[in-house]
């Protein structure tokens, strides 16, 4: 149901307010504006580059230790200095937790801001989970060379990236949250698209940092053999960080509240008021004589006739509107619980969290292990250790430019022309098929054949799953739970991403890649099933729909005719 804007045609003394519906408002408006790139605003622009620097960072920080564990595996455990064994093998266990725990850090980042910026605000959180990534960043950075053994170096790394995962995991929920709440119903999701789009940057920018750091130590890694150097250059692959950290740390802690959030609070007084007793209309005659205007529409009538009407309820005055808007709930635990214990909410969180970890388990799984895969394949193969990884950077980056950063804008182009639905079907049909291909002919398929199902598999994985798995908790809850809803599906993919990262390596080496890709096909036509949980959100407000259901349910749950009975079985609601 969308909501009316008002307009006077003619001369406003004689003519008759009519209304607009709310997508021809926004588009004349956009006409009016001034465009930037992409057809931004200068707010939408500078809303973008605040959050979507926080996903650079995010992306950044995420996969780094992707390129950063091969240098470990040659400096601390096989290069220069021999492993326990004296074999110089990094355990896979040890390379799993180190490879999880900025996920792991994740998990408690997102509940605890999800929950927090639904209960005080996101102007109150937004800008200290930048402020833990710095602290992380810095200290990890700062591994003394007092410590010796190899296994307490890889704990400090661990320990850090867990808290560096736990503000990174908090920008999820704030920055979806806060994009959903300040966008145009109609850009809403390409604004989204876009700023979630900076991952792609992040990951291609951590292969091209590395290229050229090797690059800057090419005389002494490649000429004279001194590795050590390999020190100095994991330190300035994590540190580098910090520069869009503190870049964007003081405009987020400026960020003004978000207007949908203040609403969404106007019931927040301490008692429990019943939505529509809380309505104070001015004139109450109004209510009880509706005929006492005249054009005005019976205010007090049923909901299921006040439904029945189309989507631009004619001559509706503008002050019910205004009272129709103030009504919403408390965000507080007890309105959350009874918010999903409705079967019609309860299965969109379900199917966002499902969707989401299914994703993750073979996103993660991929990307945290892309340098492992590719030297499996045969591609990061060198005559020294400078040579493999300076190949396997350029084996990252060539994934992240052909298949990685353009599914990513795909995305963006085509959210609001296919709808999110759509494109999460097709990127788990496709990304699933790519898995399939390479796990049924792991051992017969050349190693360009491999790397092209890898790239196509990243495409379709961000045209796709990877990208509307973020935008749909931003778009199908509304704001009083939507910063909580969105921690928790985000932080049940993050659990699917943990058991990548831990079990990635020990079961290759019981059942073998091609089995384990069995394993990510299996998660990907999973997620299809999931899918069909989910209604589609293109131009759908759910803000709107959760006024609705508290001013003629009152107990979460719409009354409706006909028509809207069928819009609620197909998912809409």
């Amino acid at each position: 149901m969308k909501l009316n804007i008002f307009k006077s045609h003619g001369d406003s003394n004689t003519a008759e307010e009519r209304p607009v519906p709310l997508e021809q408002v926004e588009a004349e408006d956009q006409q009016h504006e001034n465009r930037f790139w992409l057809g931004l605003t200068a707010k939408e622009f500078r809303l973008m580059m605040l959050a979507g620097v926080g996903f650079f960072l995010d992306s950044y920080d995420l996969f780094i230790i992707n390129l950063v564990t091969p240098i470990f595996e040659y400096l601390y455990w096989g290069g220069i200095e021999k492993g326990p064994n004296g074999k110089g093998h990094y355990p896979s266990g040890i390379r799993g937790l180190v490879n999880a725990a900025s996920n792991i850090g994740n998990i408690f980042g997102q509940l605890m801001f999800g929950f927090m910026g639904d209960f005080f605000g996101r102007k109150f959180v937004y800008g200290k989970e930048m402020i833990i990534v710095i602290i992380a960043t810095i200290l990890l950075i700062a591994m003394p060379k007092s410590i010796h053994s190899p296994l307490s170096k890889m704990m400090w790394v661990f320990c850090w990236r867990w808290l560096l995962g736990v503000g990174i995991g908090g920008d999820y929920p704030m920055s979806a949250a806060i994009t959903s709440e300040r966008s145009k119903l109609n850009r809403r999701g390409t604004l989204i698209s876009l700023i979630f789009a900076f991952q792609g940057f992040g990951t291609l920018a951590g292969a091209i940092v590395t290229i050229i750091l090797l690059g800057c130590f090419e005389h002494p890694l490649n000429r004279e053999g001194h590795y050590r150097k390999l020190e100095g250059v994991w330190r300035l692959q994590f540190g580098l960080a910090l520069v869009p950290a503190i870049g964007v740390l003081i405009p987020r802690l400026m960020m003004e509240e978000t207007q949908k959030f203040k609403n969404s609070q106007q019931l927040n007084s301490g008692d429990n008021r019943d939505p529509k007793t809380s309505l104070n209309f001015e004139d109450d005659e109004l209510v009880k004589n509706p005929s006492v205007t005249k054009g005005h529409p019976e205010i007090h009538e049923s909901s299921e006739n006040y439904l029945s009407r189309s989507n631009t309820v004619e001559n509706e005055p503008e002050n019910i509107e205004k009272q129709f808007e103030s009504v919403s709930a408390p965000a507080n635990r007890s309105g959350f619980i009874q918010y999903f214990r409705q079967w019609h909410h309860f299965k969109h969180l379900l199917g966002t969290s499902v969707c989401w970890f299914l994703l993750d388990i073979a996103f993660y799984g991929v990307n945290l292990n892309q340098s492992v895969i590719l030297k499996n394949i045969g591609f990061s193969s060198g005559t020294n250790e400078y040579r493999t990884l300076m190949k396997n950077a350029i084996g990252n980056l060539i994934i992240a430019v052909a298949g990685y950063v353009p599914g990513y804008w795909f995305n963006v182009f085509l959210v609001e022309i296919l709808g999110r639905k759509w494109i999460q079907l097709q990127g788990f049909v496709i990304t699933g098929l790519m898995f399939a291909i390479l796990a049924g002919r792991w051992n017969e398929i050349s190693t360009g054949g491999r790397f092209a199902c890898f790239v196509i598999a990243q495409l379709f994985s961000n045209f796709g799953p990877n990208s509307t798995t973020f935008i749909y908790p931003a778009e199908v809850f509304p704001a009083r739970v939507r910063g909580t809803a969105h921690g928790i599906s985000a932080a049940l993919g993050k659990c699917g991403a943990i058991l990548a990262s831990l079990l990635f390596n020990f079961l290759t080496s019981i059942i073998g890649y091609g089995n384990v890709m069995w394993i990510f096909c299996g998660c990907m036509w999973g997620g299809i099933l999931f899918t069909l949980l989910l209604p589609e959100t293109k131009g759908r407000d759910a803000d709107e729909i959760d006024r609705v259901e508290l001013f003629y349910g009152g107990d979460g749950k719409v009354e409706c005719n006909s028509k809207w009975k069928s819009w609620y079985v197909n998912g809409i609601f």
